[in-house]
C-alpha cells in the first residue's frame, strides 16, 4: 500500500526528499539533499548528510541502515535502487538557494537547464543571493545573476 501522501507530494524525488530528510534529522544529521538518478529499470539514491563536527563512516552506515528500513516500507522507488549515504565533502553539492546565501564569498561551479548569455556553465564566487537569483562573480569579474530554477546542478570548488 502506497502512502498516503504520495499525492500530497509531486513527484517520486519529492517523497525520497522528505523521507531521507525526516530520518536524517531523526538520527540527528543535517540533511544536505539527494540526487536522484534512473537508468532504466535501476535507480541510485545518493543522500548527503553533515554535523558541525563532519560525518564519519558509521554515521552514514547509520542513516543508511535507517532509511534501507524507510524505503523497504515505504516503497516509493520503482524497480531496483542503490542507495549511497555520504558525507557533502570539499566539493559541497548546492540544493537550495539557502545552501548558495549560506557559502557567500565562496567559488561554485553551476550548470543550467539552459543557456544564459550564450553558455550553460559558469565557474565564479557567489556574490550574494537576491530573490530567486544568485549573484555569481567570474574571474574576468563579470557578474551574473542566474535564476535558481535554471540551476540544474551546482556544488562548491575548493579554493
Amino acid at each position: 500500500m502506497r502512502p498516503f501522501f504520495i499525492g500530497i507530494l509531486n513527484t517520486v524525488e519529492d517523497i525520497l526528499r522528505n523521507l531521507a530528510r525526516q530520518t536524517a534529522e531523526g538520527l540527528g544529521y543535517e540533511f544536505v539533499g539527494i540526487e536522484y538518478l534512473t537508468m532504466g529499470r535501476d535507480s541510485l539514491l545518493r543522500v548527503y548528510i553533515d554535523t558541525d563536527t563532519g560525518v564519519t563512516i558509521d554515521g552514514c552506515a547509520e542513516v543508511s541502515r535507517q532509511l534501507s528500513v524507510v524505503l523497504d516500507v515505504e516503497d516509493p522507488i520503482p524497480g531496483n535502487y542503490t542507495l549511497e549515504v555520504s558525507s557533502p565533502g570539499l566539493n559541497r553539492p548546492l540544493f537550495s538557494l539557502e545552501d548558495y546565501a549560506r557559502f557567500v564569498q565562496r567559488r561554485a561551479k553551476i550548470r543550467l537547464r539552459q543557456m544564459l548569455d550564450g553558455r550553460r556553465n559558469f565557474k565564479g564566487r557567489i556574490e550574494a543571493v537576491e530573490a530567486d537569483k544568485v549573484v555569481l562573480k567570474d574571474a574576468d569579474g563579470n557578474i551574473f545573476h542566474v535564476p535558481f530554477c535554471e540551476i540544474q546542478k551546482g556544488h562548491l570548488l575548493v579554493d
